[in-house]
């Protein structure tokens, strides 16, 4: 089965990967992040490393590519991982969620 998540920003997709790989040990080849749609995109609002940085720093930049939701999708093979993944998929707000 497979499981998918629709993250707003880059980061909380980021940080559920890492929840899935770290904490409840998925192999990182069963987890698969891309775009919502055929443009790059780092989700539909800044978050992380795409927001302003403290000074000092470089020139502000406003070039985030938001060109929709992030997408993750996990390969599980049993209940339990599909627990697991369910509650990091809500853990870091999901705002959409799947099983195919």
């Amino acid at each position: 089965m497979k499981l998918i998540g629709k993250f707003d920003t880059r980061r909380e997709a980021e940080m559920t990967v890492e929840r899935l790989v770290q904490q409840f040990d998925i192999d990182r080849s069963k987890v698969v992040v891309v775009p919502d749609g055929a443009a790059n995109s780092a989700g539909i609002e800044e978050a992380g490393s795409d927001n302003a940085a403290g000074a000092p720093s470089p020139e502000p930049r406003d070039d985030a590519e938001l060109n929709g939701k992030v997408v993750v999708t996990v390969d599980v093979a049993d209940d339990a991982t599909a627990d697991e993944v369910r509650a990091a998929f809500a853990e870091f707000d999901a705002s959409e969620q799947a099983a195919k």
